[in-house]
């Protein structure tokens, strides 16, 4: 017997709680697809848990500022599976890069990218070492180590963060609810509430975006802890 499809909206209305009253957000268990406006509704109730750890995300930020600004020339590493690892990059990119100030660029990897030392380690050693063993051949301790994983979950993100943490490495982490196996595993953790797969990771952008921007705000603070003439490399 077919069943037929009803969407994230049917369910939250036939809740019909009072006027102006929150609804709550149905499992994917219990709903077959959401249309668009369903997906706004539930990206809107998720980021008011975003909203509630804005200031975890400015101390990223800042500790970021800290670690690759101190004398060591400290390093970022990050890390994600799937749409995770696609994140991670995007991390790295906009502090190798630029986030938008103009600013030096600042030493981060991406345990993801590098795909003849993925390839190895996985042919040759168990998949939890995928990224742990790039974690103890990159980092040192003082750096920070970005994990992001939508279900908390993951074996290689929890693995990576026990080994970093050994290292003396610091673990922030981006996941779906807590708890979790990744957000216990770290030093700290910004959890996002919310059941859908698509609508953590979409929360886990805006709060890499924040990050950077905490990170800028630091880096370029008065007095500036890097030069603010022009950049090498960049137009004249």
């Amino acid at each position: 017997m077919s069943v037929t499809p009803h969407s994230f909206f049917e369910n939250v209305v036939a809740q019909d709680p009072a006027p102006g009253a929150p609804r709550d957000v149905p499992a994917p268990d219990s709903c077959t697809h959401l249309t668009g406006a369903d997906h706004v509704a539930s990206l809107s109730a998720a980021l008011g848990s975003l909203n509630g750890q804005l200031d975890a995300l400015d101390r990223w930020g800042r500790q970021l500022a800290d670690v690759l600004c101190g004398e060591s020339r400290g390093r970022l590493l990050a890390a994600g599976n799937g749409g995770s690892a696609a994140q991670a990059q995007h991390l790295t990119a906009e502090l190798v890069g630029r986030y938008r100030a103009d600013r030096p660029p600042f030493s981060a990897i991406c345990l993801t990218a590098e795909t003849s030392s993925l390839t190895a380690i996985a042919n040759d050693y168990p998949a939890d070492e995928l990224f742990a063993r790039q974690v103890e051949a990159h980092g040192r301790a003082g750096d920070v180590l970005v994990l992001l994983s939508t279900s908390g979950r993951s074996p290689n993100a929890v693995a990576a963060a026990r080994r970093a943490r050994e290292c003396g490495i610091t673990v922030l982490a981006l996941t779906g609810p807590a708890p979790n196996a990744l957000a216990a595993a770290a030093d700290d953790a910004v959890c996002i509430d919310s059941p859908w797969t698509a609508t953590v990771q979409e929360c886990h952008l805006v709060a890499l975006h924040l990050v950077c921007a905490a990170f800028d705000a630091a880096v370029l603070a008065e007095p500036s802890r890097v030069p603010t003439g022009p950049v090498l490399g960049s137009a004249s």
